[in-house]
């Protein structure tokens, strides 16, 4: 993630990766789910955690599950259910569970399929949020096959292109492929300009937005450096909008907006789902590829190890440190937070304690 983003190390609390899963793993089974489903969900926020993708673990994300459980929004004990099925595919209704631990049910038959059949691509519909879309794709790669996540509808956060109303969801898309000895490729982004929950990172943090990030409420792209809004980032509130990204059409937001469109429909409208900015609403593509059944994999992952080793030895650009590739900052992140601790903001600290304090259950951070 860009700096702006990350928790400053004067104000981090440091937290043993297995202390803050252990905790997170009984908030989920106060919420009603079984051993193993919250013991995979929480598994799903520490990945993101131990990744430096911190909007999409413990600090935004715990909270808005809770809520939702909560609210009975959310079903805890999902039974998913295939409702459409062939050798290579199948779509699946995840009756109204949270994607974090009905997603990985979804992507484990898509690599079953994959097993048999070469590939295998798997429709879930029905289901909430999955988390960081790069968990999901990177199941794959134990396998030696190539994943893919999508997620899309669920809300209406992001602006078509010249557009003054919001009509997509942040729509993320993820694709993973092993590697022989470097770190994995491991691409998972949101295709507006930035991920709705980096908004609440900022928001937490008090940092500002950069230019083109955000729309103010006319669909008019903000281009210069503000605070962010406090708003709910949902755009429910109508003050403030996620442009695609590339920001303007001069800087090439219909290519994010196109992109958002094709896992809308891959994503939801694939799966039966209706887009109506509800849970019923939200639709998840998953996919796996063997990679025997295309190439030689140790040829395939040694090809790789070239590419990868080709991009992050790329002579930097005046007044840049280094080149990355998509998993590689992540996988350093991840080296550093397993010897460390995790990092998190005294206000996520806070809402631990709250929230564990509320449940009856015996943690205490830091």
């Amino acid at each position: 993630m860009l700096e702006r983003f990350h928790v400053p190390e004067s104000q981090a609390v440091r937290v043993e990766e297995e202390r803050a899963r252990a905790a997170t793993q009984a908030i989920f089974q106060k919420m009603g789910l079984s051993t193993a489903d919250a013991s995979r969900s929480a598994d799903v926020l520490i990945y993101a955690d131990r990744r430096g993708i911190d909007t999409h673990g413990i600090s935004n994300m715990l909270r808005a599950y809770v809520d939702g459980y909560q609210r009975g929004e959310i079903n805890p004990r999902p039974k998913p259910e295939i409702v459409r099925e062939s050798p290579a595919i199948a779509t699946m209704d995840g009756d109204r569970g949270l994607g974090l631990h009905v997603g990985p049910v979804a992507m484990q038959l898509a690599i079953a399929k994959a097993g048999t059949q070469g590939i295998g691509a798997v429709a879930l519909r029905n289901a909430g949020h999955v988390g960081a879309a790069g968990y999901h794709a990177a199941m794959a790669l134990e396998h030696d096959m190539i994943g893919v996540c999508m997620s899309g509808g669920g809300g209406d956060t992001m602006l078509p292109t010249f557009g003054a109303e919001p009509r997509l969801a942040t729509n993320p898309i993820a694709w993973a492929a092993p590697a022989a000895n470097e770190p994995p490729f491991i691409f998972d982004v949101a295709t507006t300009q930035v991920a709705g929950n980096k908004i609440h990172l900022l928001q937490r943090m008090g940092v500002n937005v950069a230019p083109a990030w955000l729309a103010d409420e006319h669909g008019k792209p903000v281009m210069q450096e503000a605070p962010p809004p406090q708003e709910d980032f949902s755009g429910r509130a109508r003050t403030w909008y996620m442009l695609p990204a590339g920001g303007t059409r001069e800087s090439g937001s219909h290519k994010g907006y196109g992109l958002a469109c094709v896992v809308a429909i891959m994503g939801a409208t694939l799966a039966g789902a209706q887009m109506n900015g509800s849970l019923a609403g939200m639709g998840h593509y998953f996919a796996a590829y063997r990679i025997d059944a295309f190439t030689e994999p140790d040829r395939f992952k040694q090809d790789v190890d070239a590419f990868l080793r080709g991009l992050r030895n790329t002579p930097p650009a005046q007044d840049c440190e280094r080149v990355y590739y998509a998993g590689l900052p992540e996988h350093e992140e991840e080296l550093e937070r397993v010897e460390k601790g995790i990092p998190y903001h005294p206000e996520v600290i806070d809402w631990l304690n709250s929230i564990c304090a509320e449940l009856e259950l015996d943690f205490q951070f830091p």
